[in-house]
């Protein structure tokens, strides 16, 4: 991968995206330090975990409303203008938690909570239509590697360094810094030079952009019926990568609950097992980019193979004994899983148009975060009647046959693509 190989002749070919990443980073890292203090805080102020269950539960539900409001913004306003007006919002709201200093204020940690929601769940669609705008598409998949690379980074520095600030020096520290690095988030996309997203360029080959221009020059571009139209006569793989983008969400809530579950009773290994099992899932998202460099075609079938084998590794891990190496699988899982979402996203973000990837991404973000909500707390009331190890074996199941049933679907598609292309070949193409 040139930018881990070349970091600074990545940085001279990629210079606006590399500031993006900069500022994703810095906002990670922030976000991190607020989650670390702000749980920790609620545990200190109500002396239960239901608290921590309310704002995990506010951070879920602004994703179902305003990601899809976000994503069609950014294909309709500037993406920069959002992002950093954005981030200024956020940087005041997380300066009201200094405010909190008994449980009486505990209303300002859920409002604080929802509003800092609110507002993430405006950025993320907004942020990722901007990586194809801003990258070249002959990178895409380069890019969309680092952007796992950078969550492994943010998941084991971010809350390892706000742990031991947030103990060391009390969690005001940590919300201070939260909202300095929206500040310094917001000025370093401010400096990012956007270009016009008009032509989409490198996609014109597209079957979903050949659609669009054709609904935009009979003037129904400010409907819904243009990205629709789009995303059904996209090819095999853009249906396939959707496809797992809305089935994976469903079983994903499952082993997000048995994390913590699986260290603590499972294994034994308290506190410090759950540290443990989230440092493997981060050491997993970074080293997915070093191998993702290898990847050149086939993406769909490696993203769908990923799925099996992580479906696998599930099962196996349900039955393990060893806290150890069930760090060892989570890492292996992590990896796969990553380089799995990288197939995805970078197959999403060739085919689509980038004046249409905001909506779609919107979608994408407020059924994700909204499903895997409910996955969650389906898992929580199921683990009152069921075994962890039996439900762990089941989200894995359910990975591998969500699998199974997409590499079904694909070849289908890709039948009915074939033979679309075979009848233009003998007939022409349609006046």
């Amino acid at each position: 991968m040139n930018f881990i190989l070349k970091p600074l002749d990545f940085v001279k070919e990629e210079k606006e995206y590399s500031k993006l990443f900069a500022a994703g980073v810095i906002n990670g890292i922030g976000d991190r330090f607020f989650q670390v203090a702000l749980l920790a805080m609620i545990i200190r102020l109500t002396g239960s975990g239901m608290g921590v269950g309310v704002v995990l539960g506010l951070r879920m539900l602004p994703f179902l409303l305003l990601a899809p409001v976000g994503g069609w913004l950014a294909d309709r306003i500037s993406r920069k203008t959002l992002m950093i007006w954005t981030d200024v919002l956020r940087g005041l709201i997380a300066l009201g938690f200094l405010f909190v200093s008994g449980p009486e204020h505990l209303w300002i940690v859920y409002t604080g909570t929802f509003l800092l929601a609110c507002g993430e769940a405006m950025y993320a669609p907004v942020r990722k239509s901007a990586i194809p705008v801003l990258a070249a598409p002959q990178r895409l998949l380069t890019v969309n590697s680092l952007e796992q690379l950078m969550t492994g980074v943010v998941l084991i520095a971010g809350s390892a360094v706000g742990g031991i600030i947030a103990a060391f020096f009390g969690s005001d520290w940590a919300f201070m810094i939260n909202a300095a690095s929206f500040v310094l988030a917001g000025l370093i996309i401010r400096s990012i030079a956007f270009p016009s997203v008009d032509s989409d360029a490198g996609h014109e080959g597209t079957t979903a952009n050949k659609v669009t221009q054709e609904t935009e020059v009979k003037g129904e571009r400010r409907l819904p019926l243009p990205l629709l139209r789009s995303l059904l006569a996209g090819t095999a793989a853009l249906q396939a990568a959707l496809l797992l983008e809305l089935l994976v969400p469903v079983f994903n809530g499952i082993d997000n609950v048995l994390i913590s579950v699986y260290a603590m009773e499972e294994f034994g290994g308290g506190e410090e097992g759950v540290g443990l099992f989230y440092g493997a899932l981060g050491l997993g998202l970074m080293a997915g980019p070093l191998l993702a460099r290898y990847l050149r075609r086939s993406l769909i079938w490696i993203g769908l193979l990923g799925l099996l084998l992580e479906g696998a590794l599930l099962m196996l891990l349900s039955g393990m004994e060893q806290l150890w190496l069930a760090a060892a699988v989570y890492v292996m899982i992590s990896l796969i899983g990553g380089i799995g979402n990288i197939c995805v996203d970078t197959i999403i973000m060739r085919e689509i148009p980038p004046r249409l990837q905001g909506r779609v991404f919107g979608i994408t973000t407020a059924w994700g975060g909204s499903v895997m909500g409910i996955s969650m707390f389906a898992a929580g009331m199921a683990l009152e009647i069921a075994e962890p190890r039996a439900l762990g074996w089941l989200g894995g199941a359910g990975y591998a046959a969500t699998a199974l049933v997409v590499v079904l679907l694909y070849g289908i598609l890709r039948r009915r693509d074939k033979n679309n292309s075979l009848l233009i070949q003998k007939n022409g193409p349609a006046s």
